[in-house]
């Protein structure tokens, strides 16, 4: 089950850590997938060498196609204090959920494209970096999220989901902050060409439903405009034409876009949204297809995190 370290000779003396205080880590379980983000093929031997220097004893397990199911029940079923993840964005909010909130601490390390929960945990987006800092400084944290349904589909989220035609920005967001402008065009015209295809319909907490081109959820742990676990921020964008659009980009990508006049938020604990044909989403860094009606519930203790207290909110928007 484990795999042995490849970059330390079997001579070299151990140097030895102290686990936190804040929570007893006997057993420690750490699955890696290789094949994610800049996770890489050496990632298992790396985390077995750190954590072997601290008094618990480890697993650190390779997800391999095919057998993701299998493995990470196997995992919990060694009844770990803690289950580390090193993978993307999907695989670390597939694991936490089935953690729920009476299972496991699960610590999600940056090992994806976005890392949004990570980086809201340990405020890093470097591995290593966050799994010395959960080990040496974590405490239980109780993790808030929300839950989206279709009829076919039920997937969870722990920071942001973004519904509506303008989720197709989230791409061009993210090539522009790894420089690439040229993809960050090409990703622009594609969601402007989509925008305005096709309003949907949305009710917050059983009020009249009302038409929006897009609508965005916030998880508490990284929205700036609330403080407590009381729901998920709603944030309702009604851009009028293309100007709009590009003015509302701009402050997605240099400021707070609750700046925008065409942007109005609120708390809400419940969500039906509805449109003539499916709803494109990015889901916590993921993008996904809805049908044409979804529902979103707000789940107040979605799972339990070893993160620092208070969590970094490394990515809070």
């Amino acid at each position: 089950m484990t795999e042995p370290a490849t970059d330390t000779p079997v001579d070299a003396p151990v140097e030895s850590c102290v686990l936190t205080p804040h929570v007893a880590l006997k057993r420690v379980v750490m699955l890696v997938n290789p094949l994610s983000g800049s996770v890489g093929p050496k990632a298992a031997g790396e985390a077995e060498a750190i954590l072997q220097r601290y008094a618990c004893q480890v697993s650190v397990v390779t997800l391999e196609p095919g057998q993701f199911d299998d493995q990470v029940q196997a995992a919990f079923d060694s009844n770990p204090d803690v289950v580390f993840v090193l993978a993307g964005d999907g695989t670390a909010g597939t694991i936490a959920s089935r953690a729920g909130p009476d299972g496991p601490l699960v610590a999600p390390l940056p090992g994806g494209t976005m890392n949004m929960l990570p980086k809201a945990l340990y405020g890093t987006a470097d591995w290593k970096a966050a799994l010395k800092v959960a080990l040496e400084d974590g405490a239980p944290q109780s993790v808030a999220g929300g839950e989206i349904t279709d009829g076919r589909t039920t997937q969870a989220f722990y920071c942001a989901a973004i519904f509506g035609s303008p989720a197709l920005w989230a791409p061009a967001r993210e090539a522009v902050r790894h420089g690439k402008l040229g993809l960050a065009w090409a990703y622009g015209r594609r969601a402007l060409k989509r925008a305005f295809s096709g309003q949907m319909r949305f009710s917050l907490d059983g009020t009249v439903p009302r038409r929006a081109e897009a609508l965005v959820l916030i998880s508490p742990m990284i929205s700036r405009a609330m403080d407590e676990a009381s729901g998920l921020e709603a944030a309702v964008m009604n851009p009028s034409d293309a100007g709009q659009v590009f003015r509302m980009a701009a402050h997605a990508m240099i400021d707070d876009w609750r700046q925008d006049p065409a942007v109005s938020t609120r708390p809400t604990q419940l969500v039906a949204m509805r449109a003539r044909s499916r709803i494109p989403a990015v889901v916590d860094g993921e993008p996904m297809q809805l049908r044409h009606e979804a529902r979103v519930r707000f789940i107040r203790q979605a799972f339990r995190a070893l993160a620092p207290t208070p969590p970094a909110a490394g990515d809070s928007v």
